[in-house]
């Protein structure tokens, strides 16, 4: 199978609403399913959509070790999945809904690798906004990671609240911490460097990486660098909120 007909058909399954479509079970390396999972994007550009940045999975050892991987994993956001914090969500619009808390962080220039180091990443950003990623858990990624790659990691939408701008550079980011509540009750508690890789590691891994696709990290785009937590099902009739210290809160809503 090329590439251009496993894309051909996880584009076609997509707009029928099919995910983890059986003719590819089984079908790709992981350096396949990146190619489709851009060849997907190509066909949402098309389509009208535009590409908002990426997003950054598997950013915690514990949860590579689930999946028996050493690196992190990538997907792309489009603007259109993009909501300011206070949204809310009909739960009946995803399969398997799960909430994630996250940093977003935003470039003033365009990073490309390979080589990239955390310094130059560093010296590239213009904001960091505390966040949610809302995932839905549409198929079994960890019987067939790349087929979960070329799905787009489970990106569903994402949720952003008041950047601090500019970045700030004497913000240690491993010392950031994150209370998540639910309905104004306490669901987790995360500290960065206890929970998550160094996100300026993962910003720099992500550009070397997306050098051996032809890609890279674009001046005004955002990133969204993994989760502080597990993912964390929802319900409608909930309120979420993230608080991060020394970067702010995000809330949502699912009805």
């Amino acid at each position: 199978m090329t590439i251009d007909e496993a894309v051909e058909i996880l584009w076609t399954s997509a707009q029928k609403g099919v995910h983890y479509p059986q003719a590819l079970h089984g079908q790709l390396r992981l350096d396949e399913a990146y190619r489709v999972q851009l060849g997907v994007l190509g066909r949402a550009l098309q389509g009208g959509e535009t590409h908002a940045g990426w997003k950054i999975g598997l950013s915690a050892e514990a949860i590579r070790a689930m999946y028996n991987v050493k690196d992190p994993a990538f997907g792309y956001l489009l603007a259109s999945r993009h909501f300011p914090s206070g949204h809310s969500f009909r739960g009946a619009d995803m399969r398997k809904p799960a909430i994630e808390a996250e940093l977003c962080f935003t470039f003033k220039q365009d990073v490309r690798g390979p080589g990239v180091t955390r310094e130059q990443i560093l010296l590239a950003l213009d904001a960091v906004a505390p966040a949610f990623e809302i995932v839905d858990l549409r198929g079994n990624m960890a019987a067939d990671l790349p087929l979960g790659v070329a799905d787009n990691v489970a990106q569903w939408a994402y949720v952003t609240a008041v950047q601090v701008q500019p970045y700030p550079r004497h913000l240690e980011l491993g010392e950031v911490t994150v209370t998540v509540t639910r309905n104004g009750e306490t669901v987790m508690q995360g500290r960065g460097v206890e929970v998550i890789d160094n996100q300026l590691a993962s910003l720099a891994w992500l550009a070397n990486q997306l050098a051996a696709y032809g890609a890279w990290l674009t001046a005004g785009q955002c990133v969204m660098t993994g989760s502080f937590t597990k993912p964390l099902p929802v319900t409608p009739g909930e309120r979420w909120e993230a608080s991060f210290s020394s970067v702010g809160s995000v809330s949502t809503t699912f009805v």
